[in-house]
């Protein structure tokens, strides 16, 4: 049995014509090679399977031919490739450095690949440094990542910059066409689109899906074959669920859904699929970004004619709808429902004729009565002569003893006839909206008539101050009252103030209620709370009469102790043996 080559490798390119999708850069190092202007440390960096590696073997190849003679040589002794994945160490570095001072044999260069630099170590680094600054003449480094941001920048200083590019859809294809005639297969457009698509910018991804896939079909290469097989969802999926979007048939809609799900696909994959679907018929819709739909000819036909039956506002409304429903997909507990909820609501975006629904539908719509040929029904408004004739007049008014100058302020539509107040029972049809209502004008007959009953309403509830009560009361029960006041202080929150209370007792004189405070502060504090603190006597001690009168003296301020110094000195006053306690057993404040 001969053994099988991956294409990966039978494919290599092995010339910088063959390097697929990389025309600016591989021109670069051509034309750098021809006016001898290569430096001597490069670094290519980009994503995986784009040629990095394969662009280096056909640099270090072509630099040692001097015209043509070793055309088929690949000069392997010049040629020392390095793993930095496995040999990271700063001993595998300085090796390598050894290495370097030794002139090659044949040829002009010797060339050191080092592929996966960035898994080099910290200290392999800085062993590297100065030899990657001042190499030997015969010495190239070439340098190969795909996570340049983890390569220190005392390393990228020193090199030539090359970022490789992801190989687009259509490169990818085309090269698979080749692939595929010269293996002698018959593979479907379609199909190479799909592979080049799942690829996602790699290359050599691609060959290894187009081996999986050969091996699956055979000679003949279906779309498909290639669907089953990467279990992908293929455009006919997308096209019949945007056809029962489009019809408003929700229930195929579901039953399409869960067939998807009971084949095995994903309900986040489906969706944001979808949405990727809406954009490429939105891209369909102008000439101009039609180019931007990265298809088959084919395929590119049916987009374009699906394109058609939709409106953009549809399109665009249905993308928003969809991206939602992809960012709440991972934290959704029930995520068949959220997706089946976004497919009922892109199916309610357009109605059963593809008309734009109301944002507020109504109860019955216009289209019914077009369809059914019924003639809206024209409401005229009530004409003057059915006027209910005014229950008040001008001389009913100045009996009510309106002055002169408020009844010639009255305005001439006032003294109209009124309209006659419209039923509660709404007889317009569910489709016409009803007229509003005339707002009444502030100087209307019933306006002022309402404003001189509230007017003599408050002249009676005025209290006579003769009324209220006066009664005596004892400085102990003014001081109960003052020591409740601020408990309930306390109970709502305010422990500031009923702190206030507790600590500064009053003394009273008849009427009068004097406070001594320590400072100014609690003055304005208590002051501001006055007016709360009176209307509580007044109710609880039954004189109405009560003042409070407030003063400051500072002195009061040392009878307080706020340090455990002042504390102490309070301690000394009542007992003086406690100064001999302390210096007894050395005690601390």
């Amino acid at each position: 049995m001969e053994q099988f080559i991956v294409s990966a490798r039978k494919y290599r390119p092995q010339t910088f014509k063959d390097v697929v999708g990389q025309q600016a850069i591989t021109n670069t190092l051509l034309n750098a090679i021809d006016h001898n202007h290569l430096a001597q440390a490069l670094l290519f960096t980009g994503p995986r399977g784009v040629g990095k590696t394969s662009c280096a073997r056909i640099l270090a190849k072509t630099i040692n031919q001097d015209g043509g003679d070793h055309a088929d040589e690949d000069f392997a002794f010049n040629i020392f490739e390095l793993d930095a994945a496995s040999n990271n160490s700063v001993d595998d570095i300085r090796n390598l450095i050894d290495q370097v001072r030794i002139p090659p044999q044949v040829g002009k260069y010797k060339v050191y690949i080092i592929d996966e630099v960035h898994m080099l170590s910290q200290a392999a680094f800085n062993a590297f440094l100065k030899t990657l600054e001042e190499p030997p003449k015969h010495a190239i480094f070439i340098l190969a990542t795909t996570e340049k941001h983890k390569i220190i920048p005392t390393i990228l200083s020193r090199c030539q910059i090359f970022d490789f590019k992801r190989i687009t859809v259509t490169d990818a294809k085309l090269h698979l066409m080749e692939v595929a005639k010269s293996e002698g297969i018959n593979a479907e457009e379609d199909a190479l689109q799909i592979i080049a698509q799942k690829a996602d910018g790699a290359m050599r991804d691609a060959l290894s899906i187009f081996d999986r896939v050969v091996s699956f079909s055979g000679k003949e290469l279906t779309r498909q074959a290639v669907t089953e097989n990467l279990n992908v969802l293929d455009y006919e999926t997308y096209f019949k669920a945007t056809d029962l979007i489009s019809e408003n048939n929700i229930p195929a809609l579901l039953i399409s859904f869960n067939e998807i799900l009971a084949q095995g696909f994903d309900g986040h994959h489906f969706i944001a699929g979808l949405a990727s679907h809406f954009r490429d018929l939105l891209v369909c819709k102008s000439p101009e970004t039609i180019q931007l739909l990265e298809v088959g000819d084919q395929t590119k036909q049916k987009y374009h004619e699906q394109s058609q039956k939709v409106s953009s506002e549809f399109l665009i409304r249905g993308i928003d709808l969809a991206n939602d429903c992809d960012l709440k997909y991972k934290t959704s507990r029930n995520q068949r429902l959220l997706v089946e909820l976004c497919l009922m609501q892109l199916a309610s975006i357009l109605t059963q004729n593809g008309e734009k629904k109301n944002d507020k539908p109504y109860i019955i719509p216009p289209s019914y009565f077009r369809n059914k040929a019924i003639a809206p029904i024209k409401v005229t408004p009530p004409r003057k002569t059915e006027a209910v004739a005014p229950t008040e007049t001008v001389a009913q008014i100045k009996k009510t003893e309106i002055s002169q100058p408020e009844a010639s302020a009255l305005t001439s539509e006032d003294s109209r006839p009124s309209k006659p107040q419209e039923s509660k029972t709404n007889t317009t049809p569910p489709f016409m909206q009803p007229t509003r209502e005339r707002r009444t004008s502030g100087l209307s007959l019933t306006s002022i008539r309402k404003k001189k009953e509230h007017q003599e309403k408050k002249a009676e509830k005025v209290i006579d101050p003769k009324n209220l009560p006066y009664q005596p009361f004892t400085e102990a029960e003014m001081q109960a009252r003052w020591m409740e006041y601020g408990k309930l202080q306390d109970k709502k929150g305010e422990r500031i103030l009923g702190s206030m209370f507790a600590m500064n007792i009053p003394t009273s004189k008849e009427d009068e209620i004097h406070l001594t405070l320590p400072n100014q502060s609690m003055k304005i504090d208590l002051e501001n709370a006055q007016s709360g603190l009176l209307q509580f006597l007044f109710k609880k001690l039954e004189n109405y009469g009560i003042t409070l009168h407030i003063h400051v003296n500072e002195e009061l301020s040392k009878k307080y102790a706020f340090t455990p110094q002042d504390k102490y000195e309070k301690l000394r006053e009542k007992n003086p043996l406690i100064d001999k306690l302390r210096s007894s057993f050395d005690l601390d404040l």
